[in-house]
């Protein structure tokens, strides 16, 4: 496929509501972005300006597309778990001199009658999900389903966006569907499937965050995956995007602040 991004605009990492807010707030200012999405959900949001679907090959292959298409900034605003992503556009912005910015969503924060149980990994978790209890509610986004799949004891409800690939664990039913979601509906979900135990990555975000509230309120424990570790670093990261069209501003138009 050709590429047809345009030169000169500033790249955003996508996959986000922020990303997807950052891009049209840019726009609506007379800046051109280009949103880059790795095409893991067939049916995405289109943010304003143009849309870049697919991998770059690596250091070596994003190096080689910021300096054709002369980038002047590049706005990492993917998933926080994309680690492997971050990794590689924070090398490649050093190597090319782009000036490179996080714009990363906080992460939940525990709340009084909160039972959370933090693990590190999705292998943890699914070895301590069948501990708390027998029907487990799992949030964790569809590439992570496999890692639950030898887990024999357990029944699971697992919501994702689009449908998980194999293998899937023995006992499960599957929900697909989009945040944002409601208080009222994730209770009524929890009734309804008789839930005992809540799974999810520590993603952060209000889309999604009522989960949270309702395990709360039904005094469910959450096992709550920590995130990854990266070259993000706080003097390169904000949590709002806000912040982050002033960063942008300030690189490709600095006469407007």
């Amino acid at each position: 496929m050709t590429d047809r991004s345009p030169a000169g605009a500033v790249l955003i990492l996508g996959g986000t509501t922020e990303a997807q807010q950052l891009a049209d707030a840019l726009q609506l200012s007379g800046i051109r972005v280009v949103t880059s999405l790795a095409g893991r959900t067939s049916d995405p949001h289109h943010p304003a300006g143009d849309l870049r679907v697919g991998r770059f090959g690596g250091v070596e292959g994003l190096s080689t597309w910021l300096q054709a298409h002369q980038t002047p900034a590049v706005v990492d605003a993917s998933h926080p778990f994309a680690a492997q992503m971050s990794d590689a556009v924070a090398a490649a912005c050093s190597r090319t001199g782009t000036p490179l910015l996080h714009l990363e969503r906080p992460p939940w924060t525990e709340q009084p009658g909160d039972r959370w149980h933090r693990v590190a990994s999705l292998v943890e978790a699914a070895a301590l999900a069948p501990v708390l209890g027998r029907r487990a509610w799992l949030t964790t986004g569809r590439q992570g389903v496999g890692q639950f799949a030898q887990v024999a004891d357990c029944w699971f409800l697992i919501r994702c966006i689009e449908s998980p690939a194999s293998p899937l664990p023995k006992h499960h039913a599957l929900l697909l569907a989009r945040g944002p979601y409601t208080l009222l509906d994730e209770l009524a979900l929890i009734d309804e499937h008789r839930i005992e135990v809540l799974v999810t990555k520590d993603s952060g975000g209000a889309p999604t965050e009522a989960k949270l509230a309702a395990a709360r309120q039904k005094g469910l424990p959450v096992v709550v995956v920590g995130r990854p570790a990266s070259t993000r670093t706080e003097a390169s990261m904000v949590a709002d995007v806000e912040q982050a069209a002033v960063w942008v501003t300030a690189r490709v138009r600095p006469s407007l602040l």
